[in-house]
């Protein structure tokens, strides 16, 4: 979490030496379609899962007129996947599994926006701290529904996300937004070598409402 807010504060400190004029404040969210993706085993049995995504933007002009600008945000974002009720194969035992795995993430992407008549273009990394997980699934050994200890503990995750964001969106001059946008993950979920997270790595995309104060 020191990480995260050495980085909050390094971002702030370069957009306010850059900016024409100072920061317009806003709101953000909307919804997240996530799943998990990399070379995993049993990859079939992930499916997306809706979640929600909020929080606050703050936009600095970097050539006064809006074309380019700097834009951190600090957001609440669900992430995770639901299971495909299907039976798979770990070793030499059969699983099946249902319910869905949430993961729950305080995110700051630092995007780099063109504004050009109101379409707009960004990107730019992110950084992502796991606040925590609700596993709501169940898992089954065999065909007589004998419920197994394999659950998601956050212990065995790594806290510290580092990813990209990519999007597009318009921006009307009263300030209102809509954006798409993709999120991918850098490094691995799982700290090390697990039977179901081993090379997983978040893979999703949002779709956001937000309002600038302040207008474009």
């Amino acid at each position: 979490m020191k990480k995260i807010v050495l980085f909050v504060a390094a971002v702030l400190s370069f957009s306010f030496a850059q900016a024409q004029n100072g920061p317009r404040i806003g709101i953000r969210a909307g919804a997240v379609y996530s799943n998990i993706s990399g070379d995993l085993d049993n990859e079939d049995i992930y499916q997306n899962k809706f979640g929600f995504v909020g929080g606050i933007t703050s936009n600095f002009d970097l050539t006064g007129d809006g074309f380019l600008s700097l834009q951190p945000e600090l957001l609440y974002s669900q992430r995770g996947y639901q299971y495909r009720d299907d039976e798979y194969r770990v070793g030499n035992e059969t699983f099946r599994s249902e319910g869905n795995v949430n993961f729950n993430y305080l995110d700051l992407p630092v995007l780099l926006r063109i504004n050009a008549g109101g379409f707009v273009v960004e990107g730019g990394p992110q950084a992502s701290y796991l606040l925590g997980i609700k596993d709501k699934s169940e898992t089954f050994l065999g065909d007589d529904r004998t419920t197994t200890s394999r659950t998601i503990e956050k212990d065995d995750l790594s806290e510290l996300e580092i990813g990209y964001v990519a999007g597009v969106g318009y921006q009307a001059q009263n300030g209102i937004s809509l954006n798409l946008r993709y999120n991918g993950s850098i490094n691995a979920l799982a700290k090390e070598d697990n039977d179901e997270l081993t090379n997983a790595r978040h893979s999703a995309f949002q779709l956001t409402v937000g309002y600038l104060f302040g207008g474009r």
